[in-house]
């Protein structure tokens, strides 16, 4: 596996920038690349709903359906021909066309033997001392959000479930086992076709997902670590290939399946490759925007809150940034000046909780991105540079990885799956609260965090990044801090 995944999706990696290209600040469509030897993927969009203008498009221009999505209006098309976006936008009824990984040829993933062992449910845990679980010693993180205390009133409600958007979850790891639900996972990284078998679901090359699953849902058993809402079903819904990237299509399966299976939380410790800031005004990055946010607007319908990194390039999100790094799937990136018309996906795309990460001060992490209206809340994601007060000393977030095993991680997706599993706890506590009351009471109890007088990340003297909002914080913190006691408290 390539480090793309790795520092996107917030393995420490996360001071790399990535790109978009200049070309793409113009409404005209750039010039076509050199045909393919081998099939693309293209995303069409007709208008409304439905899929027949759609299939009628890809098919006139020469291509083949691959995956349809009636609920949002769009179709997923193999081609191989470089001009089939082109063509499909003079079809009637298509609102938009493009390929979805910047017209490199799609290569069918890498086969990683997997033992597919499921477990199966246990029967789950109403509460219970935190300080049991033999590693809780080292997990500052939990006692910063109040967790421990929030479980000595409950550990969440089993009719809950979170699905895990990322790299699978080891199903058969012991502090995980009891909460992996086989029926609501699937893998959608075989262009974004849904595969329900186990070992397309589990990982193969990353255990990042693990990670994440774990401090959203670590049961309580004595064994390892704690999550947030330790009784909470977790779904394993894979977005992320073998070689580390998480395509447009991959996502859209899984926001969708997530939706239709009536899942109340997601967590998206990533964004969608092959561009860091995607770019409205470039057409071929249009169709991919326009899917994602039906998919988004369809998951918020069907009462699903989204929650999402907010990134670990350290860039303020609110201001025009220039991309150096993007399309990541190409041998060079063409830097561009990106605007507001530019944005990642999918913590910016709307109809999501936007986390920005805090050390074990509770102050902002180095690699964190920030930004006015941008970030909702802050949650743990560690920092490194900033020691914690544990007999491990370690300032990172410590979760479940491979093999059964426990290991330090950081970054925003650190932060995001502790800020899911207070969003799990608080649908848990109330059942009548819909998906948009949810999101904004994890912002009206979440703790306000005030601006640094002086930011100075890698200690040279010098103020690092400029914090907006004074007492409030809400540059760096959105809300504040994400409060697992007051989400369970009446």
């Amino acid at each position: 596996m390539n480090s793309t995944f790795m520092r996107k999706a917030a393995a420490i990696t996360a001071t790399a920038g990535c790109a978009v290209a200049a070309a793409a600040m113009t409404t005209t469509a750039p010039a076509g690349a050199a045909p393919l030897a081998q099939a693309t993927s293209f995303v069409v969009a007709q208008g409304g709903t439905g899929t027949d203008k759609a299939v009628a498009a890809v098919t006139a221009a020469g291509g083949t359906v691959v995956q349809e999505w009636p609920q949002i209006g769009v179709v997923i098309a193999s081609a191989s021909d470089d001009t089939f976006d082109d063509k499909a936008r003079q079809s009637p009824g298509i609102v938009a066309a493009g390929p979805s990984r910047a017209m490199q040829a799609y290569e069918p993933a890498s086969t990683v033997p997997v033992d597919g062992t499921v477990q199966g449910l246990g029967p789950g845990t109403s509460g219970g001392d935190d300080t049991e679980e033999p590693l809780f010693a080292n997990q500052w993180h939990m006692r910063q959000i109040g967790a421990d205390k929030a479980h000595l009133k409950t550990d969440g409600n089993r009719d809950i479930t979170v699905g895990v958007l990322d790299s699978g979850i080891e199903a058969d790891h012991p502090d995980l086992a009891p909460n992996v639900d086989a029926s609501q996972s699937v893998d959608c990284t075989d262009r974004g076709v849904p595969n329900q078998d186990p070992k397309a679901w589990q990982p193969t090359t990353s255990d990042h997902g693990t990670h994440v699953a774990g401090t959203i849902g670590a049961a309580r058993n004595k064994e390892g670590v704690i999550g947030v809402a330790p009784n909470v079903k977790l779904a394993s819904v894979k977005v992320v290939e073998d070689e580390g990237y998480i395509y447009p299509e991959y996502a859209i399966c899984g926001f969708i399946w997530a939706a239709d299976k009536g899942m109340e939380v997601t967590n998206n410790s990533y964004y969608i490759d092959p561009y860091a800031l995607w770019c409205k005004s470039n057409l071929d990055e249009k169709a991919a925007i326009l899917a994602v946010e039906r998919a988004l607007k369809y998951s918020e319908k069907k009462d699903v809150v989204n929650v999402a990194a907010a990134g670990n390039s350290a860039w303020d999100l609110s201001k025009p940034i220039t991309d150096t790094g993007s399309p990541n799937n190409t041998p060079e990136p063409t830097p561009r000046d990106t605007d507001q018309r530019c944005y990642d996906m999918p913590t910016e795309v709307g109809n999501t909780v936007t986390v920005s990460s805090v050390g074990s001060t509770a102050t902002k992490s180095y690699f964190s991105n920030w930004g006015r209206n941008v970030v909702d809340v802050a949650a743990p994601g560690g920092d490194s540079r900033v020691g914690a007060d544990t007999p491990s000393k370690n300032g990172r977030v410590l979760s479940t990885i491979w093999n059964g095993g426990y290991g330090y991680k950081q970054g925003t997706s650190m932060a995001s799956p502790h800020a899911a599993g207070v969003v799990a706890l608080i649908r848990g506590t109330d059942t009548a609260m819909n998906a948009k009351q949810a999101m904004k009471s994890l912002e009206r109890e979440a703790d306000t965090l005030a601006c640094p007088e002086f930011y100075d990340a890698n200690r040279d003297g010098v103020d690092d990044a400029t914090c907006e909002g004074g007492a409030n914080g809400f540059g760096y913190y959105g809300a504040g801090l994400v409060d697992a006691l007051d989400a369970v408290t009446p």
